[in-house]
C-alpha cells in the first residue's frame, strides 16, 4: 500500500546516528555528511517504488557525491516481518546495484523515528549546517519511469541548496511503501 509524506518540518536539524553499513563499517551522520549539503534517504530492498527508482537514485547520488554533497541510504524495515529487508539481503541489494554510498541498517528503528520517516523512498535533503531544506521526491516517476524531459527534482534541489543554502519553495512529497514498523509484543 502506497504511503505519502504528509508533514514537512523544514529547518529541523538532522538527527545524529551511528549505524552499521553493508560494507562492514559503522557510520555516523558526520561520516556521511557532505561539505556542501547532505541527503539521507530511507529505502528498502523489496518495495516496488524503490526498485523502480533505484537506478535513477544511484545515478543522481553519483553526481551529487562528486559535487561535495553527502549521501547515505537507511533501511529501517522490520526484517522479521519482511525477511527480504534483512541485513544480509541489504548487502546483496547494495552489491547488485553498486551503491556508491553507505547503505545503513536501522534495526532498532530509532533513526527512522527521529527523522519521522514514513515511506520508502523518503528523501531528506540538508544544507551544509545539517538543517532540513528538502523533503520531496526524486522525480515524478513512481513505479514507472518519469516522462521524457521530467525534472530531476532531488538533484536540482540539492544543487540549489549546495549553492545558495535554500531549496525550491515547491516540493512534492515522496510516495512509496510504508516503513514496516516492528509490532510491540
Amino acid at each position: 500500500m502506497a504511503t505519502a509524506v504528509t508533514s514537512i518540518a523544514l529547518d529541523t536539524p538532522a538527527a545524529d546516528f551511528r549505524l552499521p553499513a553493508t560494507d562492514g563499517k559503522i557510520y555516523s551522520l558526520a561520516d556521511v555528511a557532505g561539505e556542501k549539503a547532505s541527503v539521507i534517504v530511507f529505502i528498502c530492498n523489496h518495495c516496488p517504488y524503490v526498485i523502480a527508482v533505484i537506478d535513477r537514485l544511484i545515478a543522481d547520488a553519483r553526481l551529487l557525491l562528486a559535487e561535495g554533497i553527502g549521501f547515505a541510504a537507511i533501511c529501517a524495515n522490520d526484517a522479521k516481518s519482511h525477511p527480504e529487508d534483512s541485513f544480509e539481503n541489504m548487502r546483496l541489494f547494495a552489491e547488485k546495484h553498486k551503491f556508491p554510498f553507505p547503505y545503513l541498517h536501522d534495526e532498532s528503528q530509532d533513526v527512522a523515528r527521529a527523522y519521522d520517516a514514513v515511506c520508502a523512498p523518503d528523501f531528506f535533503g540538508f544544507d551544509r549546517h545539517l538543517k532540513l531544506k528538502y523533503r520531496g521526491r526524486l522525480d515524478e516517476g513512481r513505479t514507472n519511469p518519469p516522462p521524457a524531459g521530467a525534472r530531476r527534482e532531488l538533484l536540482d534541489a540539492m544543487r540549489m541548496i549546495a549553492k545558495t543554502g535554500h531549496a525550491p519553495d515547491h516540493q512534492i512529497p515522496s510516495i512509496g511503501c510504508s516503513i514496516k514498523w516492528k509490532q510491540n509484543s
